[in-house]
């Protein structure tokens, strides 16, 4: 018979699950409908309040970092290159100023890092899609991280993600090592 605290454990995970489960199809629906979930509701908010401006031969703008693009207070996308994205750890709420230059340069600058927070967990692929599942939840991070990393399905991963809300991306901050021998099998020789 299990113990008491092993069943609480098996009820919490099973109720993370569900709580992801519940998440996942609401975006589903969100997508279907063509509308936007609440966390890029609240990121196209909160570009509004930015700026955007010419300075010379140069356009100035600034905007908010969705996981994969910026969002400007016009409420344009502008592509955010993934390596640059990758590089610079840039999570969901991040403030970017886009320098467009006057040959059509596109110059990224991190300017108001949102506030965030580390955790840990399993890199997975579904969809078409590079995932981590971490604390119950599933972040969507870039395949540029991916391969920078050498990450492969499975492996634990060390992620960053919002602090406050939710958010459908995060950001690799690294690939945890797995200790000599994980992978081989009893009686291998090095």
């Amino acid at each position: 018979m299990a113990s008491q605290a092993s069943k609480i454990a098996l009820a919490k995970e099973m109720l993370a699950t569900a709580e992801s489960n519940i998440r996942s199809a609401k975006k589903i629906l969100t997508e279907l409908a063509g509308g936007k979930s609440d966390s890029q509701e609240k990121l196209s908010k909160a570009a509004q309040e930015l700026s955007a401006a010419e300075d010379g031969d140069e356009q100035i703008i600034e905007g908010v970092f969705d996981g994969q693009n910026m969002i400007g207070p016009n409420q344009k996308t502008y592509p955010v290159p993934a390596n640059y994205a990758s590089k610079s750890k840039l999570i969901p709420g991040d403030v970017l100023k886009l320098t467009i230059k006057e040959d059509g340069g596109f110059l990224y600058k991190q300017i108001g890092p949102a506030d965030r927070k580390t955790v840990k967990g399993l890199l997975t692929y579904e969809d078409g899609q590079y995932k981590v599942m971490a604390e119950g939840d599933t972040y969507n991070v870039l395949l540029a991280s991916v391969t920078y990393f050498k990450a492969e399905i499975g492996d634990e991963i060390t992620l960053v993600i919002p602090d406050h809300g939710e958010s459908e991306w995060g950001a690799i901050e690294n690939v945890i090592p797995k200790l000599a021998g994980e992978d081989s099998e009893e009686g291998d020789i090095f």
